[in-house]
């Protein structure tokens, strides 16, 4: 079976752990192309799971929300399933991030930078040739910055092409180990000329061989293969098509199994009502009996 090093539960317990901040700080400071000069050199991971705030009842879940050295507030959010709307999502997520930076009758020099960033297992900007690109605030004559406050990168992983391993830059590296598409020797390889991974790969090594984790890991796979399944592929601005039918055909314990599963996936209440044909009250004593 081959590894998916993009499921979400491997990906927080690799980069979401204060106990790994050099793995987590090596990551940012690689992807946001940053030199000896404004290197970020510590983290603080924020609570992102107990957000009760919501926008049309879709959750406001991120994959890691950390606080740096220098104000910098960073959000990651790892997307394996296509999704039309992810400048919206993107920009919902960053302006939440930036209000939340306040209290009542705060100041806004009180306010910092906000860096959005969006590792996409898909093409995305259809028109951009790059597989890294970031967006700003600009004038649109002079192209002069408004403000370096906010920043949204998008990352697609699968217009990153494959290279000599010994020439990646430092981002680049990152983005190999994460496509899956080096075999094991050149994942070695990669190691020996870059530090960090072999730290990676010792991880990826240990969590694979912890029974626990590598259920919970199985688990969210199968929660994933299922949402590709009933989602039929054809989900647009939050409305989904074939995936009743397919519901239709099952029995009562089959959907609540699915509502489980997109409520782990952070789906909002609108698309696990059409997707299971539950009510909103059964969905939501599913969710409770989770907690």
């Amino acid at each position: 079976m081959k590894f998916n090093r993009l499921n979400d539960l491997y990906f927080k317990r690799l980069l979401g752990d204060k106990n790994k901040k050099s793995l987590t700080l090596n990551f940012l400071n690689s992807i946001l192309d940053r030199d000896a000069n404004n290197y970020f050199t510590d983290i603080t991971f924020l609570d992102k799971d107990n957000e009760p705030e919501t926008i049309d009842g879709k959750l406001s879940k991120l994959d890691i929300r950390a606080d740096m050295n220098d104000g910098t507030q960073i959000e990651i959010e790892v997307q394996v399933l296509p999704f039309k709307l992810m400048a919206e999502r993107s920009l919902y997520y960053w302006s939440k991030m930036y209000a939340e930076q306040l209290g009542k009758s705060e100041r806004y020099k009180k306010l910092k930078k906000t860096i959005a960033i969006n590792l996409l297992n898909f093409d995305y900007l259809t028109d951009e040739k790059d597989w890294h690109n970031i967006y700003t605030l600009l004038n649109t004559k002079s192209y002069r910055k408004l403000t370096d406050h906010m920043e949204i990168h998008f990352a697609e992983i699968p217009k990153f092409k494959l290279k000599d391993i010994r020439k990646m830059r430092a981002s680049e590296t990152w983005i190999a180990y994460f496509s899956g598409n080096y075999d094991d020797k050149e994942l070695e390889e990669l190691s020996m000329n870059k530090p960090i991974m072999k730290e990676v790969m010792d991880f990826e090594r240990s969590f694979l061989m912890d029974k626990l984790q590598r259920r919970e890991y199985e688990q969210r796979e199968k929660a994933l293969k299922d949402y590709y399944s009933y989602m039929d592929e054809s989900y647009e601005d939050g409305k989904i098509e074939g995936i009743q039918q397919g519901i239709q055909q099952g029995e009562q314990n089959k959907s609540r199994e699915i509502a489980l599963n997109l409520l782990d996936l952070g789906a909002n209440m609108e698309m696990i009502v059409k997707a299971t044909g539950l009510s909103e009250n059964e969905i939501r004593n599913l969710q409770a009996t989770k907690e």
